[in-house]
C-alpha cells in the first residue's frame, strides 16, 4: 500500500467495512503476507477492529498535500551522509553555472566592439546560453531527485509480467498464472 493512495484505500475500507477489507485492498506479495496475518488475527481476536478505548471516533484524519507526503528532502536527503553530500555538491555545481551564465554575458557587454574578434564574442555567449541550459536541467534534477518527484502507482498501468500472490475472500492465498 502505496503512501501517496493510503487515504483513499482507507476511505475504500471504510465504505465496504472492516470485515469485508480484502474486497477494498489488493495484496498481491508474498511480503502482504504479513498484513493478511495480520488481519485474520484482529478478526479471530479482537472482533475485526482494534479497542480504541473512545480515543477514536472513525474520522480520518485531514489528508495532507502530496508533496508533504512525497518529500525526499526532509524525509531522507536531510538524514543520509551520501544523498546529502550529493545534492550539497550538485548545489554548488548549480551555483557555478549561474555564475558562468550571467558573468558571461556581463563580459559579452561590456567588451568594446574592435578590442574583441566576433568569434570570441559568439563563444562567449554560446557559453552563457548552454550554462544556461545546464543549470535549469540540473535545477530540474535535483528537485525531482533530492526534494519531490510525483508519482502515483495507482494511475500507473504497469502490470508485473510474473505470478502474483492472490488473495480469496477466506484468506487463503494461491499464485495466479497470469
Amino acid at each position: 500500500m502505496g503512501v501517496s493512495n493510503s487515504t483513499f484505500q482507507e476511505k475504500k475500507i471504510l465504505d465496504v467495512g472492516q470485515a469485508n477489507w480484502h474486497k477494498a485492498c489488493f495484496v498481491p506479495t508474498k511480503a502482504d503476507a504479513l498484513v493478511i496475518g495480520f488481519r485474520k488475527w484482529l478478526k479471530k481476536y479482537a472482533g475485526d477492529q482494534v479497542e480504541w478505548r473512545g480515543k477514536y471516533n472513525g474520522a480520518l484524519p485531514p489528508t495532507p498535500s502530496r508533496e508533504q507526503l512525497m518529500d525526499r528532502y526532509w524525509s531522507h536527503v536531510v538524514n543520509c551522509k551520501s544523498c546529502n553530500l550529493a545534492y550539497k555538491s550538485l548545489s554548488v555545481v548549480e551555483v557555478m553555472l549561474q555564475i558562468i551564465s550571467v558573468a558571461s554575458i556581463g563580459i559579452v557587454a561590456t567588451m568594446k566592439q574592435g578590442l574583441v574578434s566576433t568569434t570570441t564574442r559568439n563563444s562567449m555567449v554560446v557559453l552563457a546560453v548552454l550554462s544556461f541550459a545546464l543549470w535549469r536541467l540540473l535545477a530540474h534534477f535535483i528537485y525531482k531527485n533530492f526534494c519531490y518527484h510525483d508519482y502515483n502507482h495507482a494511475s500507473s498501468n504497469c502490470f508485473p509480467p510474473y505470478p502474483i500472490l492472490i488473495v480469496d475472500e477466506d484468506f487463503n492465498s494461491f499464485v495466479s498464472k497470469k
